[in-house]
Formats: structure tokens, sequence, C-alpha cells
């Protein structure tokens, strides 16, 4: 589930990467058309997606120094036949955090709100409100529990996967958790965090959600494919593939390793993925309800880092803000103002059931890898998406080194 989107940040610390000592031996001869990257990694992408069990994958890679790439992988449904699709829509889990993170900056910028104002301003009902401020919100730093850990949650989605739930709901339960730690002391990657900076935003604005998203981020950069959708729907715009998972919510609410009795009967054939495509992602709403495609999600990310949807200053703030997920380990994972950083990647990652994503842009570079997958997440636990992108990431580095 997406409150498992910090595991992801964990699998895409592999994403620190430092220079090879020897360089591989040289591919064969690219396509004319064809960067020279992409002759090693089709194949080696396509591995890691039978490994993983991966339906259908796709690729999107922007290098002005090695030249850029599209690639696709498998099929829109298991054992089908009809090939994913570049302008497929899918759901982007976590990805969404950064939507809702860029409107409640936005209002930042217009003087709505400040970063140090405490949340208990808009909403008395947080326990320690007083002591915990936006920023902390933003940055997974306030110590709130994480509602989409409760296992009565999970239990509903895979009973009654057609649930609606209202934002309100999802943040009770949340509140009513004891908290990680008092607030600024440490990194706890919670979706209460998001889901109440959505409902202040709607607070600030007298408008739902989704019409600032659409307003502020969407229309602005032109991303006509993209949709955070109303809490009631649970469509996926065609075309889509379908999104599985080998796992039920209940049996990945802790750990997304399956037993070694399911990841078998995966892997010889006899245990088929449960098709979550339909189940309604408002149990994830401002944390993850997002919906886009490789073309979107590339003009996205370039936008989150290199700006154009916010002012120079809070921008470069924005990129400031990012800090070690674990200081012990001052070369993995960042977080910071709703933007996740993986090596000299700056980003995210999502995760709902079904789908995963990542979405990341090197500012210094100027390099883009979007990478999506209709399964998540894979029955050994890996994230499909962050793997591939780590493959990705160290072939380029490597060719341009």
């Amino acid at each position: 589930m997406v409150s498992r989107a910090v595991a992801a940040l964990a699998t895409a610390a592999l994403l620190v990467l430092a220079a090879c000592a020897a360089q591989p031996a040289a591919p064969p001869p690219p396509a004319p058309d064809l960067p020279a990257y992409a002759e090693t990694l089709q194949p080696e992408l396509e591995g890691l997606a039978r490994d993983m069990l991966v339906t259908g994958a796709v690729v999107q890679v922007r290098s002005p120094e090695l030249g850029d790439w599209t690639t696709t992988i498998g099929t829109r449904t298991f054992r089908g036949t009809e090939p994913v699709r570049a302008e497929d829509h899918v759901r982007i889990g976590s990805v969404t955090k950064t939507w809702t993170g860029t409107v409640v900056l936005q209002l930042v910028d217009e003087g709505l709100l400040r970063l140090d104002d405490p949340v208990a301003k808009y909403r008395p009902d947080v326990p320690n409100g007083s002591n915990i401020t936006i920023e902390q919100l933003l940055t997974m730093r306030s110590g709130l529990g994480n509602y989409t850990t409760s296992p009565e949650l999970s239990a509903t989605t895979d009973s009654a996967p057609w649930t609606v739930f209202a934002p309100e709901e999802l943040i009770a339960v949340g509140l009513a958790m004891p908290p990680q730690f008092p607030p600024g002391t440490g990194f706890y990657y919670s979706n209460t965090n998001t889901a109440l900076l959505g409902r202040i935003v709607e607070q600030l604005t007298g408008n739902p959600l989704e019409t600032e998203i659409q307003r502020r981020v969407l229309d602005r950069l032109g991303m006509a494919e993209s949709s955070f959708p109303a809490t009631t729907s649970a469509a996926l715009p065609d075309p889509h593939p379908q999104g599985y998972s080998y796992g039920t919510n209940v049996e990945t609410v802790d750990s997304n390793v399956l037993s070694p009795e399911k990841q078998a009967a995966a892997r010889d054939g006899t245990l088929a993925p449960l098709d979550m495509t339909n189940t309604n992602p408002s149990w994830a709403w401002a944390a993850g309800a997002g919906i886009s495609t490789t073309g979107d999600l590339t003009r996205y990310v370039e936008a989150l880092v290199g700006g154009g949807l916010l002012s120079p200053a809070l921008q470069e703030a924005r990129l400031d803000s990012v800090r070690p997920v674990d200081p012990a380990a001052p070369d993995g994972p960042g977080y910071g103002l709703a933007l996740a950083r993986f090596g000299p990647f700056y980003g995210h990652t999502g995760e709902l059931p079904g789908f995963n994503t990542f979405a990341g842009y090197d500012p210094q570079r100027r390099t883009t890898v979007v990478v999506w997958t209709s399964l998540a997440p894979s029955p050994d636990g890996r994230d499909p998406a962050a793997e591939m992108a780590r493959t990705i990431i160290g072939e380029l580095y490597r060719s341009g080194s």
C-alpha cells in the first residue's frame, strides 16, 4: 500500500551511484535512431520484469547528453497479448504527494499560510498540533501515525474495494494512533500528514482538492492525460493496463514480502495475481490517488525539480529542504518539502496495489527517468519500478562517465 512508500525510498537508496572501476564490454552497434545505452538496457529490463513477474512496464528517458528513449515491456493484461503503450494511464500512488505539496507551497507563495504555522491554527483536533508545523507535515517529520497501517483499513479495501472513504475518516484513524516521536525529532512516512495538508488546502481555497490540483498543476503544465479523481471515482481512463498484486492488502500491511509458499506458487504459475485496477483509490486521496502517463510525468517531474510551479526563492528552498531520511546514512535517500531525492535525482516514487511508479530528474545533467509497472509489489517484496530505475540510471551514468 501507499503507506509502504518509505520502503520504496529505501529500495531507491540503491540509486546512489559510484563510478564503476571497470567499464562494461561495448554493446553491439545500436540501431541508427536508438541511443547506445538502450541496446544494453532493453534485455536487462526485460530480464528484471520476468524475474519480478511484472505484467507490463513503460520506461521513458530524456538525456540531452545520451539521447532520449522510450520502451515498453509486456502486456496490458496477465497472460494477455495486447502490449502496454507509452500513452497508457496508470495510478501513480505517492507521486501524488508532490502534487498536493506543490499546491500547499503555492499557497505559501501567495501568503495564505506559512511553513512555520502550527497545524493547530487550521486543525485544532490534531494532538500536539500547536507544536507541529506545516513544514513538518510536508517533510514527514511531524511524528503523526500513518492511517494506512490500519489493519481494519486494509481489510475493508480487500473485502469491499469499491468503498468510498471520506478524507476525514482517514485523518481520524491516523490521529487516533500514538505518535512516533515528538515533532521535528525524526522521520516517519505518514499519509496522515498529506491528508491533513489536502484538507487545509480545501479550507483555505474553498474548493475541492481536485479542483486546485487541476488548476494549479495539471492545467498549468498542459498535463491533459493526468487527473486527480473525486473520491467517488474508481475509473481509470482508457487506454490503460490492468494493475496486479500477488498479495492482499492485509497480507502486505506490514511487509511486501509474501510467504515462501506464495512466492513459489507465483513463480511456478499456480497462483494468479489479483486484479487491483478498480479498487477505489479514495483511501489514498491526497497522498496517492493521482492518475497520469509517462509523457505527462516526464513533463511534470522536470517542472517539479527544474522550476516553473513556484517562485524561484521557494523552489530553491524546496530543493534545499531535502535531508537524509536516516541521519546515519547521509548518502542514502532524502526527503524534504513533499520531495524525495535518490542520489542525484529528485522526484518521488509511488505505489498502490497494482501499480508502481518512479519519476526522477537530475538537474545537473538535465536527465529524466520515468518508469511505471502494472504489478506492485513483486512477490519477493521488491518495488519493480524502483528496481528498473536503478538499473537504468546505473547504465546511463556509466555511459556518460
